[in-house]
């Protein structure tokens, strides 16, 4: 589960070979992820970065061949994380967990080209104790153009919890998509994301990608176009947006993976202009669901689309009818 573990993790999974059955968990980490030393994956441990079949450990854990091992790298630089006051639209809130509703535009934690201004810097202003959890308390994201409801931790408990729920898939999330084209039903796409052979910024279906499956239902038929209902079985990057232009179907306004401009034949040009004005990918993460990490209790959270998506789908309903 990181589109959006991370809205899209970057996972780094092996199994436990013979060789390693009855070794701490620590040890068998090291001989597997040889990338990093022993003492970086115990403390990935221990902050619940580093699973045992989707579920926490300690370092000192005895492992069994055929146990599948799971890190979620820390690779963010933090010098430059600082608290920024910024507005936040929080939909929930105590002493372990924030649910926001992002806006479309907001870059989620800083990197290259945006060391500031990010959702990371206004949460760790709201809530200072974020900034000592790793990727101050994120544990899942959206892209900067992707709206909608978004999890964070505020708390050690809450955070181990999370990114143990967020890999065996117990957190759920449905989006909102609306795409090019027409389906006769809903259905699945199972197919494997990596990086893109030729351009290294995008993804692509390949190969040797990591599994990635993407479910959708029809919410809302129109005469070119479709609202989706979307729940991701996975989280890789840009999932959402590869899968449903690898089937030919991208998402209205989509830079990266849209395409060449649609112009439907016999459009009107309030659809046209629409289509044309549309700058964003047309994608809403709506739904949110999660186990509480201290209660138990299972919550759910939802965000309406905003109104650029509110807007399109309301021109489609009208001018594009299906």
């Amino acid at each position: 589960m990181s589109e959006e573990l991370f809205d899209d993790p970057e996972v780094i999974s092996a199994p436990v070979p013979v060789s390693l059955d009855g070794a701490r968990l620590d040890a068998a980490a090291a001989a597997l992820f040889t990338q990093f030393s022993r003492s970086r994956l115990a403390e990935w441990v221990r902050a619940g970065r580093l699973t045992r079949n989707g579920q926490l450990a300690r370092p000192r854990d005895k492992v069994v061949s055929g146990d599948e091992l799971q890190v979620f790298p820390e690779t963010y630089n933090r010098v430059d994380w600082a608290p920024e006051p910024l507005p936040l639209d929080i939909l929930f809130e105590d002493e372990h967990v924030i649910v926001v509703n992002k806006p479309a535009g907001l870059v989620v934690h800083p990197a290259a080209g945006h060391h500031s201004g990010t959702l990371v810097n206004g949460l760790m202003a709201h809530a200072p104790e974020m900034s000592a959890l790793p990727r101050g308390g994120i544990v899942h994201r959206l892209d900067k153009e992707t709206s909608g409801v978004m999890l964070a931790a505020k708390s050690t408990l809450a955070h181990k919890h999370l990114v143990a729920h967020l890999a065996n898939r117990s957190v759920k999330r449905i989006y909102t998509a609306v795409c090019r084209g027409t389906f006769s039903g809903g259905g699945t796409i199972d197919a494997p994301i990596g990086r893109h052979p030729t351009s290294r910024t995008k993804m692509a279906v390949v190969p040797e990608g990591k599994p990635a499956v993407t479910h959708y239902r029809i919410a809302q038929r129109f005469g070119a176009h479709t609202c989706l209902d979307v729940q991701l079985e996975s989280g890789r990057t840009h999932q959402i947006r590869v899968h449903l232009a690898w089937r030919k179907h991208p998402l209205i306004g989509d830079p990266v993976y849209g395409g060449r401009a649609f112009r439907p034949a016999g459009a009107s040009t309030a659809l046209l202009d629409m289509l044309d004005s549309f700058d964003r990918q047309a994608l809403h993460a709506r739904e949110l669901s999660f186990e509480h990490p201290e209660k138990g209790d299972f919550l759910s959270f939802s965000a309406d689309p905003p109104t650029d998506i509110g807007s399109l789908i309301a021109c489609l309903a009208e001018e594009d009818p299906a």
